[in-house]
């Protein structure tokens, strides 16, 4: 850049006519549509709900940043695209930010800077992130405009992996890496996140989804006692301990189980059926299924178990399932086990999109409070993908396309004596969509 006219060299010219570029554009953004995350979040109350749960040594008179304010922050900045803590500082000046945060976008003060955010990361005990996570499963069940008749929760893991000396690490060889494997809950019919648990990288045993699900069910089921829940996993968490509490909870389960020399004599006449069938011109891929009562070594009672078996050009493949649902056993398969696969799609929104493994704090709470921001961070996009109407692109676009099509937005920021003017781009390509979202969002209550 030419340091006496400010100019950037080396666009070619026009046409025959040159093109200045420089830095002079005044007080501008390139994150307008942050403003409509702010609002969902005014209505949510996420800041607050979390900052409530942190008790703030800091002596009140000298606090420039509360709590929740820096929770907004970061959450804002991490649905914008921004998840370093670094980012603090390059943006803390930026007017759509300020605004968003509820300070004016040239008088007021600026926002926290990367030290303080470290802090602020590094502040909550293990207490005050049991509350937190509380808090989350609260938000979760007042996002219901009225009480559920049925609530399915699909629960898996996720390699995280980690590069330096942080808690809770572990060598994975299935992954083959050092890494966490947190647990993701989530409500299957709309995707809400329920819970995020930061976990040593190795697989969960019995006892520890017993008390995940425990810890969760039980905050669901103090607000609503009679709701039906249904927990739907992978084979990893189709253990005795978590099987026998929710049968004792009243709640149902349908899970993976991995096959056996036992489970396979059983189906042995299954899959000769099914190899015939094919033989016989039935299909290309013929399937079929049976249900029995099974008990592992480990099982103390008899439960229900769903085999699926496949013959196709590879041979015979056959699956297994438990599940103490009623149903057939064709549609519990296909209709309700074989939908967890839309949970990984979930997560990837989670940990791709909004960059929730970004976990290289020292102390595992530190990283459990960053995994309670990224899940605010989705909060808001899910919420705000939640208000396009049906038939909408909008409404089935994924976060990553959200973020470029309707947050990536210039602005140019006026603060006047009596209001701010936000004059956005004329050649805007998607002012129907950001107009239809922000008129959407002015009509919800407050």
């Amino acid at each position: 850049m030419d340091d006496s006219t400010g100019i950037l060299p080396g666009l070619p010219p026009v046409m025959g006519k040159p093109v200045h570029v420089a830095f002079d554009g005044g007080r501008m953004t390139s994150d307008t549509g942050i403003l409509l995350l702010a609002a969902i979040e005014q209505r949510l109350g996420i800041a607050e709900r979390l900052g409530n749960c942190i008790e703030d040594p800091r002596a009140p008179e000298r606090v420039r940043h509360g709590l929740a304010e820096m929770i907004r922050y970061r959450a804002l900045l991490i649905a914008a695209g921004y998840p370093d803590g670094n980012d603090c500082d390059a943006l803390k000046a930026d007017p759509a930010f300020k605004m968003a945060v509820g300070r004016l976008p040239e008088s007021g003060k600026d926002l926290c800077s990367q030290p303080t955010i470290s802090r602020l990361e590094n502040l909550p005990g293990p207490t005050a992130l049991k509350r937190m996570m509380a808090a989350m499963v609260e938000l979760f069940c007042d996002s219901f405009d009225q009480v559920p008749r049925r609530i399915l929760l699909d629960i898996d893991d996720t390699e995280d992996r980690v590069h330096g000396g942080q808690q809770l690490a572990l060598w994975n060889a299935h992954y083959d890496s050092r890494c966490f494997l947190p647990i993701h809950i989530y409500e299957a019919a709309r995707g809400k996140p329920v819970a995020v648990i930061l976990r040593p990288g190795k697989t969960p045993d019995g006892a520890e989804v017993a008390l995940v699900l425990r810890h969760v069910i039980r905050h669901i089921r103090a607000r609503w006692p009679a709701v039906e829940i249904i927990v739907r996993g992978d084979s990893h968490y189709g253990r005795p301990e978590a099987m026998a509490w929710c049968e004792r909870q009243r709640v149902g389960y349908i899970f993976g189980l991995p096959g056996n020399p036992v489970l396979l004599r059983r189906v042995g006449p299954l899959a000769e059926d099914a190899a015939l069938a094919r033989l016989a011109g039935e299909g290309d891929k013929v399937r079929r299924y049976a249900d029995f009562r099974y008990a592992a070594r480990s099982w103390t009672v008899e439960r229900r178990v769903i085999a699926r078996v496949e013959a196709g050009a590879k041979g015979a493949d056959s699956r297994f399932i438990v599940t103490n649902l009623a149903g057939l056993p064709k549609s519990l398969y296909e209709k309700i086990y074989c939908a967890r696969g839309q949970a990984e799609n979930l997560i990837k929104a989670h940990k791709l999109h909004l960059a929730s493994d970004r976990t290289s704090c020292t102390q595992a709470t530190a990283n459990q409070f960053r995994l309670l921001i990224h899940t605010a961070a989705y909060w808001l996009m899910l919420s705000l993908r939640g208000l396009a109407p049906r038939t909408s692109f909008w409404r089935d676009a994924q976060f990553d396309t959200i973020r470029l099509c309707l947050i990536k937005v210039a602005g140019r920021v006026t603060e006047m004596v009596t209001r701010i003017k936000i004059a956005l781009p004329t050649a805007y390509p998607y002012q129907v969509g950001f107009a239809d979202l922000a008129g959407r969002l002015a009509k919800l209550p407050p």
